[in-house]
């Protein structure tokens, strides 16, 4: 199985940088860690943690996607829902609540799931944003539970990995190569702040 440290970044839109940096940035204290770009082009990431974090790029003439609902069904092409991101504490949940709507953020009431504490809210780019808050008590890392009253022949199969219904890799002698991005200017920049 794949060693996965975490979800290194997602990568989300914007037509607004600024407007998104002073959102993530300021108002919700992310660290803006790296930024890339030249004209027609910026690739902006946050640090949610020291190991996740939240990028955009921003597209001239991109229109934010329409306001929907955390968890609303949709109709047609779909790929995402929501972002929730984990907070240490119910005082931090209800100090987010606070912040949002002193900055004429909606923000719901706290929603009780049992295993989590959320509040819900939405970026500038009508991105929607979960804060979760995990109840101690209720580790469903530790204890996974299906409450699913029709589960899906997969999901009866329990919550561990099944790797055998699949290929295992085949070590190549090919050369798998790195392709230059934007490391060079990214080191270059590393190394003088260092």
């Amino acid at each position: 199985m794949a060693a996965f440290t975490g979800i290194n970044h997602l990568a989300m839109v914007t037509a607004d940088m600024d407007r998104t940096v002073h959102f993530w940035r300021d108002l919700l204290g992310m660290r803006l860690v790296v930024g890339l770009g030249h004209p027609g082009y910026r690739h902006y990431f946050f640090e949610i943690t020291t190991k996740d974090m939240i990028a955009f790029f921003e597209w001239p003439g991109v229109k934010p996607i329409a306001e929907k609902d955390h968890g609303a069904p949709v109709r047609g092409p779909a790929a995402f829902d929501h972002l929730s991101l984990g907070v240490e504490s119910l005082e931090e949940l209800g100090r987010l609540k606070d912040l949002l709507e002193a900055n004429d953020f909606w923000a719901s009431e706290f929603i009780d799931h049992g295993f989590i504490i959320s509040l819900y809210s939405f970026d500038p780019n009508n991105i929607p944003i979960e804060f979760s808050y995990p109840v101690p008590e209720y580790d469903v890392h530790a204890h996974p539970i299906m409450l699913d009253s029709h589960p899906t022949p997969a999901a009866k199969e329990g919550s561990q990995p099944r790797p055998h219904r699949w290929r295992g890799a085949v070590p190549s002698d090919s050369d798998h190569g790195i392709y230059p991005g934007e490391a060079e200017a990214v080191r270059a920049a590393f190394i003088t702040k260092t």
